[in-house]
């Protein structure tokens, strides 16, 4: 039994000194031809290049409609504040129409290998963070989406209100303000913070972490050398990154 044991350590050890971190293209791969930031081309763009997940941006309209943009407005029109005809024929970079959500979920539907992690945007008005958040919820739902969705925000408001509606799901917090064990003790399963957290600010955090179970994202990261020093520390579950190709080159030297 004893030698049985020793042999579990040892290849526990073994395995772990390979676990490589997750690659996340951040507002989807972008960073090529033909794409935009928060764009369906970018989401596809993800999954072509074998990213493990793809992140998007989430606002609410002021009649209900879910969009996919990083911003509170778009070309001068506050999204919370206006209702969807007003936004709906507005192209971004690539020449796409502003996507909905329900455009972009029936997208993912057809690209099974890759994750969404799916940031729900703080609003103004906390109401509109509730319809935010319980819209989404059944949308995924809807769509048959719940295992391959996987949801960060700034908003803890709108991090606990995820948790009270999908208790098994994994939620995030992005702001960088709570520690590991307060992010556990609030039921939530993972820290998803800006890189200046992990290096300087609070690095005693990331074994923390490790320490309470609690999965580590660091964002977003695009400068080769920190990419590298990310890359390396087996503390890291995921990256968010501008430039995923980049980093799955250098998780496979």
């Amino acid at each position: 039994m004893k030698n049985n044991i020793l042999l579990f350590v040892a290849l526990f050890v073994s395995l772990s000194a390979f676990a490589q971190p997750k690659v996340v293209a951040h507002r989807g791969y972008w960073d090529c031809e033909g794409s935009a930031q928060n764009s369906i081309k970018a989401l596809e763009m993800a999954a072509e290049i074998g990213a493990y997940g793809s992140e998007f941006d989430v606002n609410i309209t002021s009649d209900g409609v879910l969009v996919v943009n990083h911003d509170a407005t778009i070309n001068g029109i506050c999204i919370e504040d206006n209702p969807y005809s007003s936004i709906k024929d507005i192209k971004l970079k690539n020449g796409e129409t502003l996507p909905t959500l329900a455009q972009y979920l029936e997208t993912a539907i057809r690209l099974p290998g890759i994750q969404l992690i799916f940031e729900i945007k703080g609003h103004k008005l906390p109401e509109n963070e509730d319809r935010c958040v319980d819209a989404s919820v059944a949308m995924v739902k809807n769509m048959g989406l719940q295992d391959r969705t996987e949801w960060i925000s700034f908003s803890m408001r709108v991090c606990e209100r995820l948790h009270k509606l999908l208790p098994d799901a994994k939620v995030a917090y992005l702001n960088g303000t709570e520690s590991p064990l307060q992010i556990k003790e609030r039921g939530l399963t993972g820290v998803d913070y800006n890189q200046s957290i992990f290096t300087s600010k609070n690095p005693e955090w990331l074994d923390e972490a490790r320490q309470h179970g609690i999965e580590t994202n660091v964002w977003t990261v695009d400068k080769e050398e920190l990419l590298r020093q990310f890359a390396k520390d087996k503390r890291i579950d995921i990256i968010t990154t501008n430039k995923p190709v980049l980093l799955q080159q250098i998780i496979k030297e």
